[in-house]
């Protein structure tokens, strides 16, 4: 069990330092964008990644996390490889069975739906574009979620990075030479058709398995009936997380769906750290849920309390510094300061329904997170419907209702699923509950010091200022031990067996 954990660590700490990597280069590439072509081009580029996005969602319908967590569960000790990969095999086939229909259909669709929205020329090009991203994306994750089903993340954190590095390379080669948003969106998919490729290539060649559909239909309806919840967990999230981007587009125009992104493109850019978590904690939560009960409670507690000593010195210290953040988009983005400190506060609460949301689908619950995900896309409909239009009309800024309805939204889904977590595991919410106010403490002195220290030095001494006084008062406030500092830095160097 020890070589298990310490091989989850080190998956976690290799691959939070790729997407660490990957979230610097894609930001990087997002403020040059955002001061090249200002904000109403950015919110037709953004319009177009968006809506192809959601119906990215149609396509896969939860069936990557099914595939992952299939595989995950046939994972043995010892022996037992090549009926491991037999089956995988099935799996796959027949995953594939399912979405190359689903692909065509969607994209489909996609291109009646643009040509019925009456949006110009540039705008459904653009969207004819980003579905190429579409198709190939969702093939990408496919195989990629077998490989994470082995417990191995080192190849795609090789690919996130690649990615990224041909994206802003092409990229800034178009806007170089001034060639354009159809250029723009090119380098999305240069960088697309690299990883399915390289994808494609690692399953087929590594791991042994075809790349080749094939029916077998007891196999196929099983994995329908276990991705029905996950599919519509996939389409709640996806609306969810794109819908407002749109819903801004055709209720208040692509300016503030330009100034929009500034706030999303962070708070965005920042979830590679859950993500990076659950990337590895999620086949081992499967694991632990049917084999070590009590190896689940550690690991969910943990991954809380890191969470939240990680969230809350970003977000506290992003509302602080926003004025000064804004500045690197040059002029036009200051009517983003709002929308920025407004949705900088769901952050806490967004990194929170990583853990929680991931051990309910680990543990069997998909259909409770489902049902919660769908209460809590109703209520973002129906916010985004009310709070977009009058901050548009009496504050000439809609994106300011699109911000405040994240922050709802984020923590009403927190708490639905934080309800059913206690049937799950024996967790102890007193634990949670003392990091936290211990987190609050040290950060609301780490805000107090960095609010003075704005007036006098630059935004980018004050971080690393402001970080180091988070987490040295963190220590002595004992909300984190020397043994987890060590532990982190083992994760890095230490070899598993």
């Amino acid at each position: 069990m020890s070589d298990k954990i310490a091989s989850i660590a080190k998956n976690t700490s290799y691959y939070t330092f790729a997407l660490i990597l990957q979230k610097i280069i894609s930001f990087t590439y997002f403020v040059l964008i955002a001061r090249a072509i200002g904000p109403e081009d950015l919110g037709k580029y953004y319009f177009a990644i968006s809506f192809t996005t959601i119906f990215a969602i149609f396509i896969d319908l939860g069936l990557a996390n099914v595939l992952m967590r299939e595989v995950a569960r046939l994972q043995k000790p010892t022996g037992g490889q090549a009926k491991t990969k037999e089956k995988t095999q099935q799996l796959l086939s027949n995953v594939l069975i399912l979405k190359i229909p689903l692909a065509v259909f969607s994209w489909l669709a996609l291109v009646i739906l643009i040509n019925l929205m009456g949006y110009p020329e540039i705008t459904r090009n653009l969207v004819y574009l980003s579905s190429i991203c579409m198709i190939l994306d969702s093939f990408t994750m496919t195989f990629f979620s077998i490989i994470r089903g082995f417990h191995n993340l080192s190849f795609e954190s090789i690919a996130a990075v690649v990615f990224q590095i041909i994206v802003i390379s092409f990229g800034l080669t178009a806007l170089h030479f001034n060639m354009g948003l159809l250029w723009l969106m090119g380098a999305l998919v240069t960088a697309s058709v690299f990883n399915f490729l390289y994808s494609l290539i690692l399953v087929r060649k590594k791991f042994k398995i075809k790349i080749l559909p094939k029916l077998n239909k007891d196999l196929l309806k099983l994995i329908i009936k276990i991705t029905i919840p996950f599919g519509l967990f996939a389409i709640f999230q996806k609306l969810y997380m794109y819908l407002d981007t749109v819903l801004l587009s055709i209720l208040a125009g692509d300016k503030y769906v330009g100034l929009y992104q500034i706030a999303f493109k962070i708070i965005f850019a920042l979830q590679f750290l859950p993500m990076a978590f659950m990337a590895s904690l999620y086949p081992a939560f499967s694991t632990y849920w049917v084999k070590n009960k009590q190896q689940l409670t550690i690991s969910f507690e943990r991954a809380m309390n890191y969470l939240i000593i990680i969230s809350l010195p970003i977000a506290v210290g992003i509302i602080v510094l926003t004025d000064k953040i804004i500045l690197i988009f040059k002029e036009g983005y200051t009517e983003a300061i709002l929308p920025l400190q407004i949705i900088m506060a769901a952050l806490v609460f967004l990194f929170l329904t990583y853990p929680v949301g991931s051990l309910l689908n680990a543990c069997d619950k998909q259909k409770i997170n489902t049902r919660n995900m769908g209460i809590t896309l109703a209520v973002s409909i129906i916010l985004n419907l009310i709070l977009i239009p009058w901050f548009r009309d009496n504050f000439s800024n809609g994106a300011i209702g699109a911000a405040i309805t994240v922050v709802a939204t984020n923590f009403l889904m927190l708490i639905l699923n934080m309800y059913y977590v206690s049937q799950i595991t024996a967790y102890r919410p007193k634990i949670i509950l003392k990091v936290l106010l211990k987190s609050l403490l040290a950060v609301l002195i780490m805000a107090a010091i960095a609010f003075y220290l704005k007036s006098w030095l630059n935004v980018f001494i004050i971080v690393p200022i402001s970080g180091l006084i988070y987490f040295v008062l963190l220590f002595v406030f004992k909300g984190f031990k020397k043994e987890d500092i060590v532990s982190i830095w083992n994760s890095f160097i230490k070899k598993t067996s």
